[in-house]
């Protein structure tokens, strides 16, 4: 199979798993251009340099990784900024951004159902509700690689919520409750460059689902393009149904080596 034609399908294990943020950051800040990802994974599990606690672990690192990321590829601006030091902070909101390119429950799920709840003012969420959205992912467009137990949904809904309390949506062990995100000024920069990238006319690039990834919606979007306009980190212009947005750098690529330069 593909890796694009991988796009849809619905991970349990990369879920289960779980969001790796610390272990991606020390093992692109170590990556080395020059090898291939293979080689760079090689490297991983022979050396244990993120000091994993078993050999199992270790391996399931590996595994995750392999499965999300293209370094050499669409996720090179990430690895870069994990090489040179960008405050975790800063780099957790595009590690998100960039799992979500070929995670659909991930991106489904935020972008979905955790957005649509708290739009709708819901203080505290459950696992049995997020079991609940998980029986509709074919209805969705997603496909599973295979059909899942009881427990196997149970686990994915339990993955799914902690995800997002790492990503710092949410909060809370057993009962999980919104909290107020505010995305960093430089991660928002990023995003806007990588929006950009795939095309997105200004318009559309202010109304995209995925500022819905980090609790933003078009409102929220349009007032940060505001505040950066006023201090002159971009050019926001609005007249009618007219949209311009000028951005600091001609890729997500170039922006990447403004931020750690």
């Amino acid at each position: 199979m593909t890796k694009s034609s991988r796009a849809n399908v619905t991970s349990s294990f990369t879920v289960v798993k779980g969001a790796m943020i610390e272990e991606t950051y020390a093992v692109f800040a170590t990556w080395d251009f020059d090898r291939s990802k293979r080689e760079n994974l090689d490297r991983l599990r022979d050396e244990n340099f993120i000091g994993a606690t078993s050999i199992t672990w270790l391996r399931d690192v590996a595994k995750v990784l392999n499965r999300r990321f293209e370094p050499a590829g669409r996720d090179r601006p990430l690895v870069l900024l994990a090489k040179h030091g960008l405050p975790v902070d800063e780099w957790k909101p595009l590690l998100l951004w960039h799992m979500t390119r070929d995670e659909f429950l991930v991106r489904d799920f935020l972008e979905n159902w955790l957005f649509a709840a708290y739009e709708a003012g819901t203080f505290r969420v459950h696992t049995e509700d997020v079991e609940k959205y998980l029986g509709e992912i074919g209805k969705r467009g997603g496909t599973t690689e295979h059909a899942w137990t009881e427990q196997t949904t149970k686990r994915v809904a339990a993955g799914l919520l902690k995800m997002a309390v790492d990503f710092g949506l949410l909060r809370g062990s057993i009962t999980k409750e919104f909290v107020s995100f505010h995305l960093p000024e430089r991660s928002f920069l990023y995003l806007l460059h990588a929006m950009r990238d795939e095309k997105l006319s200004p318009s559309k690039l202010v109304a995209s689902p995925e500022w819905r990834l980090f609790l933003m919606r078009p409102a929220d979007v349009e007032h940060e393009l505001l505040r950066l306009h006023q201090y002159r980190k971009l050019e926001y212009q609005v007249a009618g149904s007219l949209v311009q947005i000028s951005l600091p750098c001609t890729s997500t690529h170039e922006y990447a080596k403004r931020m750690v330069a």
